[in-house]
Formats: structure tokens, C-alpha cells, sequence
């Protein structure tokens, strides 16, 4: 009798596939959706920049001048004691959050909210940015990193700036032992079997037995003995033993 396939196993929800959030240091949000938030400005100061296993990013805790504090998302080449500013009159300057009508076309912006008050959704990751390109009464149209344009609501906030810890995957991981730990802190499953590796007890695609694409052999190469019409193509391989460039 066969297994449940990697996928069933998630679906389920068991330890092994659900992430481990009481190892985070919270929610990473914008200020709270109010009516000073929507009509007025709150001033804040970068208390502390510290890391967090869940996100690449560096994470800014902000304190504001009601006393709410936050965990947000930092930008590039912000330090502590840096005072920023979120609401409907903050200026559009590097670490403010303010809603995309406010925001001139072609700022570079992150973090933005998929709708008014959501507090945060969309380019969050290190290094991420997007860019205000056109700007209507109904909609603001956004470059993704994608390179895609989306439609956003005017009223949708979002920060100024680029994430920082830009190039973290320019460098190289070089052991096994590293990829290992680094997947560990996520939960994330390490190393992927491919399905066609796997046994068919394991997978539907399993055994071997399917074509190059499932872990089978290619079908392309005709056989040895085949008569001059069906051998064209690749018919052997160009080169055999230890490959020295």
C-alpha cells in the first residue's frame, strides 16, 4: 500500500511542516490603523535594530509618541535614534509610512499594504523595493520587483526606502551543514527528494520506470540494433569517463 506524498503530510499540518512563530520576535507591522493614522501625523523613534529568525530582513522595533511600540521592517541605512514618521501628513522621506496618494511617482517604496489597514504585506524581503509609477483617483499602479505593475487602493500605506540587508545571497554557502542550519531555523523541509528518486511506495511518480522527467531513462536515444531511420538525433553520448573542463 502506498504513503501519503510529502504534500498530504503538509496538508495535514503536523510539527514537521508548521513554522516555529514562538521563536519570532512578533507580528511585523505598520502603526495601527486610527484616525490619527488616517487624518494626521505620529512621530516615532528607532529604539533598536535587531535580527529575527523568521525574516531576512533586519527588523526596527519604533517607539511613537503615544507610547505604541511596533516591529517594522528596517531600511536601508537606518540607525537607532533615527525619528520617523507615519500618517496621512508625514513627508515623503526615507523610513516614513504614508498612504501611496501622498507618495510622488517614482519613489522607491516596501512594505505595502494589500488593503487600507492590513498593516503590511507586499515586499518585505531583504533588499526588496518597488516604485510608485502612475497615480490615479481610484488606484495607484506599483512596479513589483517582478517587474509587474499592481493596483493598489490609494488609501494603502507603505514605507519609503529599500529593505535593508541587500546582497545576502551574494555570498556562497559553501557546506552542507550551513544550508542545513539555515533551513532548520524555518522549519523548512531539507534536502527535497525529487519525486522520481523516490520509491513507488513513496510517490506516484516513483520506480524509475516513468520517462527523464520522473527519474526514468531518456527515450530520446534509439536503440542500438534500430534500423537507419530511427536513428537520428542524439545517438550516443559525445563523451564518456572524467570531464577535465
Amino acid at each position: 500500500m502506498g504513503k501519503r506524498i510529502i504534500s498530504q503530510h503538509r496538508g495535514r499540518g503536523g510539527p514537521r511542516y508548521k513554522a516555529p512563530s514562538h521563536n519570532y520576535l512578533g507580528k511585523i507591522t505598520h502603526r495601527t490603523y486610527d484616525s490619527k493614522e488616517k487624518s494626521e501625523i505620529m512621530k516615532g523613534k528607532i529604539v533598536d535594530i535587531v535580527d529575527c529568525v523568521g525574516h531576512s530582513a533586519p527588523i526596527a522595533m519604533v517607539e511613537f509618541e503615544d507610547g505604541e511600540r511596533t516591529f517594522t521592517i528596517a531600511c536601508d541605512r537606518m540607525y537607532v535614534g533615527q525619528e520617523i514618521s507615519s500618517g496621512f501628513k508625514s513627508d515623503a522621506e526615507k523610513g516614513n509610512t504614508l498612504p501611496l496618494k501622498n507618495i510622488p511617482e517614482g519613489t522607491i517604496i516596501y512594505n505595502i499594504e494589500g488593503h487600507p489597514g492590513d498593516l503590511g504585506k507586499y515586499v518585505k524581503t531583504a533588499g526588496g523595493s518597488a516604485r510608485v509609477d502612475n497615480k490615479s483617483d481610484k488606484r495607484v499602479l506599483v512596479r513589483m520587483p517582478s517587474k509587474k505593475n499592481k493596483a493598489f487602493h490609494p488609501d494603502c500605506r507603505a514605507t519609503i526606502g529599500i529593505v535593508a540587508g541587500a546582497g545576502r545571497v551574494d555570498k556562497p554557502i559553501l557546506k552542507a551543514g550551513k544550508k542545513h542550519y539555515m533551513m532548520k531555523a524555518k522549519n523548512k523541509l531539507y534536502p527535497k527528494t525529487s519525486a522520481g528518486a523516490m520509491n513507488a511506495t513513496d510517490h506516484p511518480f516513483g520506480s524509475g520506470r516513468g520517462g527523464p522527467t520522473f527519474g526514468g531513462k531518456s527515450s530520446s536515444i534509439a536503440p542500438k540494433n534500430s534500423p537507419p531511420g530511427r536513428r537520428v538525433g542524439m545517438l550516443r553520448a559525445k563523451k564518456s569517463g572524467r570531464k577535465n573542463n
